[in-house]
């Protein structure tokens, strides 16, 4: 295989559920690793993962995930999403895979940008304060879309 022609990766993050979190880093880790410029756009509940008093309490969706492969009344009994939580947590450990704040400072060291939504930071009530010291900054849509105007670029919605 020859050399990608891919020059930024821009990822939109809008779910705060463990699962989607990392696949997100993973990506934008991995485009790095690559050569590839990289950023994540933290919108809804996306922002979540950014957001200090939040990011350490992250978990995995039981209710209404397929992927989950049991019933939604299973998923919905008390504790399961917590067990389910540890169990991915545990399995990633043993990958060496850091937690969340942990990555987060390792995709901003590696040059990754990483952006809040102003629309949803605004309709939380949200203030800079609330979100990692490594957060580039706070952008409207028309500004994130600004920076994918260029040739050779990928944006993954997730």
């Amino acid at each position: 295989m020859g050399k990608s022609t891919v020059k930024k990766m821009l990822f939109v993050l809008s779910k705060a559920t463990i699962d989607s979190v990392y696949a997100a880093f993973i990506m934008a880790n991995g485009a790095r690793a690559e050569g590839i410029e990289s950023e994540i756009f933290f919108t809804f509940f996306g922002l979540e993962a950014i957001q200090k008093k939040k990011l350490g309490n992250l978990h995995v969706a039981t209710v209404g995930n397929p992927a989950m492969h049991m019933p939604t009344l299973l998923g919905g009994l008390p504790g399961m999403e917590a067990f389910a939580t540890m169990m991915m947590k545990k399995e990633m450990e043993k990958l060496d895979m850091p937690p969340i704040d942990e990555f987060l400072e390792i995709l901003s060291a590696s040059g990754v940008k990483l952006w809040g939504c102003k629309l949803a930071i605004e309709m939380f009530h949200l203030k800079k304060e609330d979100f990692i010291d490594d957060l580039d900054g706070i952008l409207t849509i028309g500004d994130f879309y600004q920076r994918a105007d260029q040739e050779n670029i990928q944006m993954l919605f997730i």
